[in-house]
C-alpha cells in the first residue's frame, strides 16, 4: 500500500496545468514504467515503448516540469536517468467531475491501465509457462467480472474495505522473500439501465389499431 507521503493527490482547482500535461497516453505510460521498473533513461525507455529517445526526453522533461518525475542518481555523466518523485497518484472522484481537462485526464488514465492489464496478463503467462513463477502463483492468480447492483454509499465502502485490507496485507508480507509485484487493477464502474429496444417494424407495414 502507499503512504501518502509517496502519493500524489491531484486537485483539478489548483493542478489545472499539470493535469493537461499528463493528459497524453505516452507520459502517462513513462511515469507508470518509472513507477514499476525504477529510475531509467530516455533511451531505455524509449526501447519499453517503441518511440524514439527524442519523443520520451520531450515528454519526461514536460513530467519533470510538473514534479510527476525528477532526475535520479546518474551511473555516469552521459545520459540522465529519471524517476518517479511518487508512487501513485489518486484524487477525488467527485472534484475530477468538475473540469473538461481532469474529466479527460480520468478518461485516459483508466484507459492506460487496461492496456496495461493486457500488458501484464501476457507477461503473467508468459512468466508461468517459461518458469520464471512457481506453480504456487497458478491458484491464487485470476481476473474477476463481476456485476453485483449496490448504492454508491455500498460502492464508497468497497473500495474502503478493499484498501484497508491491501494496506494490511502489504505491510505483513513486506519482509516475506516469497512475495513478489502483483498487478491489482480494480475497477467499479456503474451503469445506468439500457432502455428496451424497440422492435422493428417491417417496411410498408401498418401498427394495429
Amino acid at each position: 500500500m502507499v503512504s501518502e507521503d509517496r502519493r500524489r493527490v491531484l486537485d483539478p482547482e489548483h493542478d489545472t496545468a499539470a493535469l493537461k500535461a499528463l493528459t497524453h497516453p505516452l507520459r502517462i505510460r513513462l511515469l507508470g514504467l518509472l513507477r514499476q521498473h525504477g529510475p531509467a533513461t530516455a533511451s531505455e525507455l524509449a526501447v519499453r515503448t517503441a518511440e524514439s529517445s527524442a519523443s520520451t526526453s520531450y515528454h519526461l522533461r514536460v513530467l519533470a516540469k510538473y514534479a510527476f518525475v525528477a532526475e535520479a542518481e546518474h551511473r555516469d555523466g552521459r545520459e540522465r536517468r529519471w524517476q518517479a518523485v511518487h508512487s501513485a497518484t489518486s484524487w477525488s472522484g467527485d472534484a475530477m467531475g468538475a473540469t473538461p481537462a481532469s474529466r479527460a485526464y480520468v478518461g485516459m488514465s483508466r484507459r492506460v491501465q487496461i492496456e496495461h492489464l493486457e500488458t501484464s496478463l501476457a507477461r503473467h503467462e508468459a512468466d508461468i509457462a517459461d518458469g520464471r513463477l512457481g506453480q504456487e502463483w497458478v491458484g491464487p492468480s485470476g481476473i474477476s467480472d463481476r456485476l453485483p447492483r449496490l448504492t454508491p454509499e455500498s460502492l464508497t465502502e468497497l473500495w474502503d474495505a478493499v484498501s484497508h485490507k491491501l494496506e494490511e496485507l502489504t505491510a505483513r508480507d513486506a519482509a516475506d522473500p516469497r512475495a513478489e509485484q502483483v498487478v491489482l487493477l480494480t475497477a467499479g464502474l456503474p451503469l445506468a439501465p439500457q432502455a428496451p429496444e424497440t422492435p422493428e417494424v417491417p417496411s410498408g407495414a401498418e401498427a394495429a389499431i
